[in-house]
């Protein structure tokens, strides 16, 4: 079965994702959103790749060095061992300053005996939009295109560059590099300081994982997870990235394709909650910084999303001349949603900010700030709550009252109230708590359907909605209330599908949905296990995160029969999620506690 088996290898400039076989068939360089160098995951003909070829009495296996980026893959027929060691570097330099270039080190090394193999060298920059030229040079093998916009990209290494290029047979015998850089280096690597590199770069990643918590349950999902949200990070900015792809189908053959090469407020602020719980401070204080400079003026309404360095106008077009994955077309760039009113976001930042006072409240910079925007969110939930918008989902329809948007808005004010209370902020306490009654009203009168027995996607409705089960996670209701509980059977109901869930059933803009929406399944076990269903939650959560790929990693959606991982990868929603649930599991039960006393 064709499956996103990928690795992301990644220096919080950048990614590039290795396949099964150990070849790069995505890498966007200088920065996440730049045009590709390496496209083959969304034209396999004429979208470029860097991989090896050997021959079938070898066999391939992938694996990370444990706590770090550093992806191996191991090819071995017994006799003939080798293996490469991909990564993108980041350490620190002594000035205090990160050394993330944007380019990637393919370190060979040599294990047993005398492995063959050939050497696919195909860069297509620039999306491939155009021919590009390959020339070889004393130091460096350069790679042109001048087609639509002028771009070039650097190959060093310590093989012979003519073997390189034509594809010609390479026995390895000792080790060796590759480096592929954006930019030609000053000075001319060699093996050496390619293995000065990785060993800085092993070692940056083994101390931030050293300030990662462990857990009795899950801890090696939750540590990839969370390298996973860090590698999404962007340094430069603060943005978070919700996938470092575009147009990677939610349905093979279909349209859904959108570029998520961007930073959404909303799946952002859920990735910084998550990385500040685990202690990552830096994270949440880079996006911090990064939303303080969005909004430069009191007035400043929030878009849902902005580019990574904090673009405005994200003008969708499609690249047609990509076949698109797996034949999926339309291949996108830019997204048109950056338009969209979308409600909930203001409580979703409200959260995070609410969530990083309490994590770091003695040591908290820019608090003059935080409080302006806390005054500002509130304003504009008053101003704008009662109206209908595009929702979570991001329907691009007709506006309606989403219940999750509505919930959202009761989260901005709450939020507010506490942290109005944590800085001594009284003045403004009893109008917020007006508005928050206000508002809580009006969803306990009209989100609730008697009909369908559950809080709904929208008010007047009996459609269900999986983001509804967030209710209980803002604090909006209690997990033992009877609404609650019945909402979360009626989900599992209508939505569950061999234990998968859809966002919802209702027909949207792009007809009915056919793939499983990966964090809605965390979301549902996460209710299991809050409404009191401990072993049916853990036995659900068990069962999906056998569908992750080889390494751990998922994308944004699932095949409902054949669990193939589908839609664009690494997604940042569905990692912060698996932290999320797997942290409330790995908490010892009732029944555990028994045990150990008897053991």
């Amino acid at each position: 079965m064709n499956n996103l088996d990928y690795g992301i290898i990644g220096n919080c400039r950048s990614a590039a994702l290795v396949s099964k076989q150990g070849s790069i068939d995505w890498c966007c360089l200088p920065q996440f959103d730049s045009p590709t160098v390496f496209g083959k995951l969304l034209d396999k003909e004429i979208g470029g790749s860097f991989g090896f070829v050997v021959d079938d009495s070898y066999t391939i296996k992938q694996s990370y060095i444990e706590n770090t980026v550093i992806l191996v893959t191991t090819f071995s027929n017994g006799l003939d061992i080798f293996e490469v060691r991909d990564f993108m570097p980041r350490y620190y330099k002594e000035n205090g300053s990160y050394h993330s270039p944007p380019e990637f080190i393919r370190y060979i090394k040599h294990v047993a005996g005398k492995p063959s193999l050939k050497v696919i060298y195909d860069p297509k920059l620039e999306y491939a939009k155009g021919e590009t030229s390959i020339y070889i040079k004393n130091d460096f093998v350069v790679s042109l295109t001048s087609n639509e916009a002028f771009d070039s990209l650097f190959l060093y290494t310590d093989f012979d560059k003519d073997a390189i290029v034509k594809g010609h047979d390479l026995t390895i015998t000792s080790d060796h590099f590759f480096q592929v850089a954006y930019n030609e280096k000053l000075f001319t690597p060699n093996l050496k300081k390619a293995i000065l590199e990785y060993e800085r770069t092993k070692i940056y990643w083994l101390n931030w994982m050293e300030r990662t918590p462990s857990y009795k349950r899950y801890n090696n999902y939750i540590a990839r997870s969370a390298m996973t949200l860090k590698l999404l990070s962007y340094d430069r900015s603060g943005a978070i990235l919700a996938a470092v792809t575009t147009s990677l189908p939610e349905t093979i053959g279909e349209v859904r394709n959108w570029d998520y090469r961007f930073c959404w407020i909303r799946d952002a602020s859920m990735v910084v909650k998550v990385i500040s719980q685990l202690g990552h401070k830096n994270i949440a204080k880079r996006y911090l910084e990064f939303i303080i400079n969005l909004i430069t003026d009191k007035d400043e309404k929030l878009q849902i999303m902005y580019g990574i360095n904090g673009e405005k106008e994200l003008t969708e077009e499609s690249l047609d001349h990509l076949s698109g994955y797996e034949n999926s077309s339309p291949v996108r760039i830019g997204n048109a949603a950056y338009k969209q009113k979308q409600n909930d976001i203001y409580g979703i930042l409200m959260d995070v900010i609410h969530q990083l006072l309490l994590n770091f409240n003695n040591d908290i910079e820019n608090g003059e700030e935080l409080w302006g925007i806390t005054k500002g969110i509130v304003w504009v939930v008053s101003k704008h709550w009662q109206e209908p918008d595009k929702g979570i989902w991001e329907f691009r329809s007709e506006d309606q009252h989403f219940t999750f948007s509505k919930v959202l808005c009761w989260t901005a004010v709450d939020k507010a109230i506490k942290v109005a209370k944590m800085l001594g902020k009284t003045s403004k306490l009893a109008r917020w708590q007006l508005l928050e009654e206000a508002i809580r009203q009006d969803i306990m009168e009209h989100a609730w359907s008697d009909s369908a027995q559950a809080f709904t996607q929208a008010y007047g409705v009996d459609d269900l909605d999986a983001s509804v089960l967030l209710m209980e996670s803002y604090g909006f209701i209690d997990a033992k209330h009877p609404k609650y509980v019945s909402t979360v059977k009626a989900i599992e109901r209508e939505l569950s599908n061999d234990g998968l869930l859809y966002r919802y059933k209702n027909k949207d803009d792009f007809g009915l949905p056919s793939s499983s929406f990966t964090i809605c399944t965390f979301w549902f076990i996460n209710s299991l296990y809050k409404i009191g269903e401990e072993q049916k939650a853990i036995k659900q959560f068990d069962k999906l995160l056998s569908y992750s790929n080889h390494l751990g990693l998922f994308s944004e959606d699932l095949d409902f029969k054949t669990k193939r991982l589908l839609g664009n990868f690494p997604q940042a929603y569905s990692h912060l999620a698996l932290i999320e649930t797997a942290i409330n599991l790995s908490k010892i039960t009732e029944e555990e506690k028994i045990r150990d006393i008897l053991s």
